[in-house]
Parts: structure tokens; sequence; C-alpha cells
């Protein structure tokens, strides 16, 4: 029973040693926006592949319930934990953790805050429709949203597809977050089975959210509505980590604080916590 627990610890530390070294690789930590860009401008172009009969071409399968609408979520729940361990274990800082967390805070408002302003974004721009056999027709008398749909019709506006954004940007933040297990592995701070176990989970949701993007992006009514989506994601992650996080006045860029300052940084920031 020893040797088998031995075995699996043995696993664990090996998987989360290649994960690491993955996650936080010059490659991706520079060109995993990019990787995301490309998933969802070139899935859609491969929809004469796809199955129509596959199960995420369903909008109520169960990852599109229990993961792709939950995802901020899952994100939050997953990351607050190895954020915790990767910040508190080595410096014993409660206040430098909540600063850690505060990260986690800004991105979980922006995940369940931007979606509502997409929808009052088609709110505007919409008109109802009544469905009819050979298409639809334009009704000039019900004006919003409620009336329309009260009546049994359709609103028809500018869709921004939540999916791709809240996916979008949980990947690009989880990334950013997770690239410092690398470093901290370096760096010889302690590193527990639970603490490598939470890593993979975090690195096994974040495989997860990339198959999602594709599948999403794939099965998607339409192209610009996901690529929209994506595009708004990707913004919301420039301006936190590549942006707002770097100054002296933020939370700090994930590392911040935990590794020793090298000469040469800029004031009040870790320079090895900031991605280059």
């Amino acid at each position: 029973m020893i040797s088998v627990i031995s075995c699996l610890c043995a696993l664990v530390s090996l998987c989360s040693e290649v994960c690491a070294r993955v996650v936080g690789s010059v490659c991706v930590r520079r060109g995993y926006h990019l990787w995301l860009a490309a998933l969802v401008t070139l899935a859609p172009l491969l929809q004469g592949l796809s199955n129509p009969r596959s199960i995420f071409s369903n909008r109520n399968n169960f990852f599109n319930v229990k993961f792709v609408h939950c995802s901020c979520g899952w994100t939050f729940l997953l990351l607050s934990g190895f954020v915790l361990l990767v910040s508190f274990v080595p410096t014993g800082r409660p206040f430098l953790t909540a600063m850690h967390l505060t990260r986690l805070a800004v991105g979980t408002a922006l995940c369940q805050g931007i979606p509502h302003l997409f929808q009052l974004l088609e709110d505007l721009t919409g008109s109802c429709h009544q469905p009819l056999p050979p298409g639809t027709l334009l009704l000039t008398k019900l004006i919003d949203r409620a009336s329309c749909q009260a009546e049994g019709h359709q609103w028809q506006g500018y869709h921004i597809s939540p999916q791709t954004f809240t996916l979008t940007l949980c990947s690009l933040s989880m990334a950013d977050e997770l690239a410092v297990f690398v470093r901290y592995l370096r760096r010889g701070y302690p590193a527990s089975t639970s603490l490598r176990l939470v890593f993979l989970l975090n690195a096994s949701l974040l495989g997860l959210y990339n198959l999602l993007l594709v599948s999403t992006a794939l099965y998607a009514p339409s192209y610009t509505q996901c690529v929209v989506g994506a595009a708004a994601g990707t913004l919301c992650w420039h301006l936190t980590y590549r942006i707002w996080y770097r100054k002296f006045y933020s939370p700090g860029p994930p590392g911040h604080g935990i590794f020793p300052k090298v000469s040469g940084g800029r004031k009040g920031l870790d320079p090895e916590g900031s991605l280059q």
C-alpha cells in the first residue's frame, strides 16, 4: 500500500514538473494569446468537416452546461486555491496573498459584468421579429426585448458570444497565473503533493477550456460573434495583466513579492513575476 502511494506521489510530481515547464515556457508566455486567436479564427473554417450529430453541436450538452456556462466559477474556485498556496506558503504574508487573490476577484467581476454589457448592446441594436415559414416579419410596434418576447416573438440584435469571451479571458488569466509555478519549483520552495495536485487540476481545466473554445467556435451560429467575443476577452486580459498589473498601484503581476528581486527591475515590481 505504501509503495502504491509512493508511486502515485512520484507520478504527480513528474506530471507537475512537465506541465510547469510547458505552461511556464517562453513560447507559451509570449504567444498563448496568439494561439487562442488562431483557434477562434480558424475553427469555424472547418465546419464542413465537423459532425452535425456530435455532442458539441447541441448547446445544452454536458460540457456547455457544466463548464462553459460556469467557467468563471470553476476558474475562481481552482485558481484561488493555487494562488493561495503559491503566495502564502513561501512568504507567510497574508496581505501579499490577499493582493494576489485580488486579481482573481477582478477577473471574476469582468467575466460576470462584461456579458451584461453585451446583452445591453443587443437590446439597443435589436428589433422584434415574428417567425414565419419563409423567414421573419419585422414588428415595429414592439420596441423592447421584454414586450417582444412576452408576445412569443424573437428579438434580433447585434449579439456577441459571451461563451468565447469568458473562455478566452479565463484561459489567458489561468496561463499567466500558472506560469509562476516553474519558477516556484526552481527556487526550491515547498511543493507538497497537494499543491502539485491543485496545479495539475488547473492545468487540466486550462486544456479543457482550449477544447471547449474550439467546439464553441466550430458550432457557433455566427463567425463574427465568436471573433468579437474572443477579441473582447483578449482586450480585457491585455488591459489587466499586460498593463494595469504592471503598475505600482495595482495588485501586481503573478509572482510579485514571492521571488527575490533582481537588479535592473522597475521599482515596486518583481521582474520575474511580470511577463516580458
